[in-house]
């Protein structure tokens, strides 16, 4: 259940009387006047979807079709190391060598959220029920990340266990059909 949150005001002298940890000062028309943000001692609780993560790993029928048009709603993560995708990587993918995950999608990193993350890798790190999608080049590493991954809290995710040798492979087949 969520709870719903206000900002009421409140005359200065009644401030003893309220939490101060719920305490917000904002500005005001008048000096004398604080704003108080009535808050849940709760976290609100969400129902994770888990429809798309229980379909397994991603296939190359289901994935060209995003690579295509991306939306947005997924993103593809390429596990390997610099030097590996300079051969080349999927459309749309992104890359987050497995080599910097650990430090990459921390938890307890003192740094803000996804600061230092999308400095380093030039897009923001995923929020936690955002879809991913990672791969490698046979698969071995991207379930390896996608475990990380989901140990630390990103719970939506897949592995693609083609990896860029399948892609490849795939995208060869279908030149030679063309």
């Amino acid at each position: 259940m969520l709870v719903a949150r206000s900002i009421v005001p409140i005359a200065a002298r009644s401030l003893r009387s309220a939490p101060l940890r719920a305490v917000l000062k904002m500005p005001a028309a008048t000096s004398h006047t604080l704003y108080v943000r009535a808050m849940s001692a709760t976290a609100p609780s969400f129902k994770k979807d888990m429809s798309w993560v229980e379909q397994g790993n991603v296939t190359y029928d289901e994935l060209k079709p995003y690579t295509q048009h991306p939306s947005g709603e997924i993103t593809l993560i390429d596990v390997r190391e610099p030097q590996e995708t300079a051969q080349g990587m999927i459309p749309s993918a992104v890359n987050v060598p497995l080599s910097a995950f650990s430090v990459a999608f921390d938890v307890n990193s003192s740094a803000p959220p996804s600061a230092d993350f999308e400095k380093i890798f030039s897009f923001p790190r995923p929020t936690y029920d955002h879809k991913i999608v990672f791969y490698c080049r046979t698969g071995r590493r991207s379930a390896e990340a996608m475990e990380i991954a989901r140990n630390r809290g990103w719970w939506d995710t897949r592995n693609y266990r083609g990896g860029w040798v399948e892609w490849e492979a795939q995208q060869k087949d279908a030149k030679e059909q063309d």
